[in-house]
């Protein structure tokens, strides 16, 4: 099943949040920093926005925030449920947070002065407060919890372990040492559209061990903005600073899609470094925003064996065990794809089971850069392929749009260790092209061709 863009990340006025930060499962990415004395054990607040990558870790959790001895803190379960445990509480909410696409926003609200059990700990979601539960246990009165004590805090990562990683972005990570907030204190509806979204927090209170991560600066990403309260930066880069941010929200490659089709597996097609990289065997794989009209930019980086390798979208009854049009191109009712076949540069239109392979252009090689025009708002429709910068020309796809979205798509027919990395805007690759979209959106290797954009909500909101 495809998921689709939510509507409530297509706020585009107010504060704007630059940068978040991509987190590896694979390569346990994460912060830690452990406090040289404690503080308020018994009243703090922890927010942070989140758009999950991987749905599943080892023990069947990933862990977003925790402090030592106990494993206190913020957990995402593998069936998409996300916990605050704390070793005299718990709270597991019914509801499941699995969409790729979206950014979330969760607050926990700690104060266990307070003399009514369900107020000394309260969650909200996007600004709304969880009260229904599948666990729901409160901490004694006045009990003191792990957060600000002097064990080992970390982001990403379970504190006592290597284990529990967590594979996403994060963004405006923030504790309140001393003070129980709202989220109010954190974000806003949106007055014209109902959008819960972030607010400047600069101006809080922060306390002796609270924090306040915005991630703006890509030399020192562990930097606390609000403070010297630092966090330790363990196998992260400059190059995994995103703009990708619950402001301004980008594609990526979409796992739960791409393992929807009955003969496919985690081992025929495996995403990372948020979505972003993905290694492929003989299957398509499909970015999470379905594009109906405008004009469209993106670009693929080929990092390993690119013999195989188809590039281009395909509409959303596509099979993705077709391999994106080569042999056995749509395979069911509807189905409609086009794409630049790597190894010998040819392309291929087609349309349910039929398809049309022809000369088109060069070859395509490891390293080498391939940019996507796409435009469905003109008479004849097209989709233009760029090869390191230079054109391969027009394609014409005026019979296939016919209204429909279409996602952009990366195929390979039949070699075991094609690898590519998707290129929205926001690269987990270092790109010194520097290229951005009129509306200075997204970092491309090549000039971004005049009318085209970044697949972004902001643009979505404008151009989509």
């Amino acid at each position: 099943m495809v998921s689709f863009i939510l509507p409530g990340n297509s706020a585009t006025g107010g504060y704007d949040v630059a940068n978040s930060l991509r987190f590896n499962s694979g390569s346990t990415d994460s912060l830690s920093r452990t406090p040289s004395s404690a503080s308020n054990r018994r009243t703090f607040t922890i927010s942070m926005w989140f758009k999950r990558s991987s749905l599943t870790s080892d023990n069947g959790y990933s862990a977003l925030f925790t402090a030592s001895s106990g494993d206190s803190g913020i957990f995402l379960n593998n069936d998409g449920t996300l916990e605050w445990y704390e070793a005299s509480g718990q709270l597991d909410t019914s509801r499941v947070f699995r969409d790729v696409s979206a950014w979330y926003h969760v607050v926990v609200a700690f104060d266990t002065t307070q003399g009514t059990a369900s107020n000394r700990v309260k969650l909200y979601i996007n600004g709304v407060q969880e009260t229904v539960f599948d666990t729901e246990t409160y901490p004694s009165e006045n009990a003191e919890g792990l957060i600000n004590n002097t064990g080992k805090h970390a982001i990403g990562v379970r504190a006592t372990s290597t284990n529990m990683v967590y594979g996403g972005y994060m963004a405006e990570v923030v504790l309140i040492d001393g003070t129980a907030l709202d989220p109010t204190s954190f974000g806003e509806f949106d007055e014209d559209t109902g959008i819960w979204k972030p607010i400047d927090v600069s101006g809080l209170t922060f306390g002796t061990n609270g924090f306040y991560l915005d991630f703006e600066d890509s030399s020192a990403l562990g930097n606390d903005a609000a403070g010297s309260n630092n966090f330790t930066v363990n196998n992260l880069t400059s190059v995994d600073q995103s703009t990708d941010t619950c402001t301004t929200n980008f594609a990526t490659g979409n796992p739960i899609a791409s393992q929807a089709g009955s003969a496919q597996s985690n081992s025929l097609l495996t995403f990372s470094e948020g979505n972003l990289l993905m290694a492929d065997n003989s299957e398509t794989g499909i970015a999470n925003f379905g594009l109906s009209s405008g004009k469209w930019f993106w670009e693929v980086k080929v990092i390993a064996d690119q013999d195989g390798l188809i590039i281009g979208a395909c509409n959303e009854h596509f099979n993705i065990n077709a391999e994106l049009g080569y042999n056995s191109p749509a395979s069911a009712t509807g189905a409609k794809a086009f794409g630049y076949y790597g190894g010998n540069g040819t392309a291929t239109v087609s349309v349910d089971d039929g398809s049309g392979f022809g000369s088109y252009g060069s070859a395509i090689a490891v390293n080498n850069i391939v940019s996507v025009a796409l435009d469905l708002d003109s008479a004849d429709q097209s989709c233009t392929f760029y090869l390191n910068g230079s054109s391969q020309g027009a394609l014409d796809i005026t019979n296939l749009s016919s209204g429909e979205s279409y996602f952009p798509a990366v195929g390979n027919w039949s070699v075991s260790d094609v690898s590519t990395s998707w290129n929205f805007g926001s690269p987990q690759y270092s790109e010194s092209g520097g290229n951005s979209d009129g509306n200075g959106y997204g970092n491309f290797s090549m000039a971004v061709p005049s009318g085209y954009y970044a697949l972004n909500t902001k643009n979505l909101a404008e151009y989509g």
